[in-house]
């Protein structure tokens, strides 16, 4: 069992329920560290021992204390975990930059991520640069869906799906009259997109 100042374990748990009231999500171990005025190291510690006395749940980044989890009734938190090429497949760094949570009235139920896009194979489907997509974690989809695909070798692209039975191959479809198809033999479906949250109301990305 970690032994660590209470006064300072007290003053962690207010932070995080002040964040959470201004923000509806959970803060960052970053933003706890510029919070508290402790290291980075020093939060992850000081979140293991709150998370071993019982006083929050704490995995995979994801943070709720007792009043967080009395309020979080019919929400999902879903991480903002980076962004997605809407263009050539590239390869991409999961980056957990916060956590949002999200009305299961409108989102639906399941493990839901939101990636941010850049490039503009996507306008067609109304996904600009910028925006956010709300993706549904799983590793299947219908002809038609937009999906994240992984290709092996290539990386991560954000396309609509079809399955082609005469080329024997999988058709990820920009949507955009200016680009192709992209053929591939196989490819890991890491999701599918369930929303859009438009740039002019997420704030657009920094450059």
């Amino acid at each position: 069992m970690r032994t660590k100042d209470p006064k300072k374990m007290k003053e962690m748990i207010n932070f995080i329920d002040g964040f959470y009231l201004v923000y509806h999500r959970t803060p960052s171990v970053r933003e706890i560290a510029e919070g508290t005025s402790l290291s980075k190291s020093s939060v992850a510690t000081y979140l293991a021992a709150l998370r071993d006395e019982g006083k929050i749940d704490y995995e995979k980044n994801l943070i709720r204390t007792e009043r967080i989890n009395g309020q979080i009734t019919g929400y999902s938190q879903a991480g903002i975990i980076g962004a997605i090429p809407c263009g050539q497949m590239e390869m991409e760094i999961e980056n957990v930059e916060g956590y949002v949570n999200l009305p299961i009235s409108i989102f639906g139920n399941g493990e839901l991520y939101i990636l941010r896009t850049y490039g503009n194979s996507m306008t067609g489907a109304g996904i600009d640069e910028n925006d956010l997509v709300v993706v549904r974690k799983q590793e299947y989809a219908q002809d038609g869906d937009i999906v994240v695909a992984y290709v092996e070798g290539d990386g991560n692209t954000l396309k609509r799906f079809y399955r082609d039975p005469k080329k024997k191959c999988i058709r990820l479809h920009p949507e955009n009259d200016e680009l192709q198809d992209i053929y591939v033999k196989d490819c890991r479906i890491q999701g599918v997109v369930v929303n859009i949250i438009k740039a002019t109301a997420a704030g657009k990305r920094s450059k």
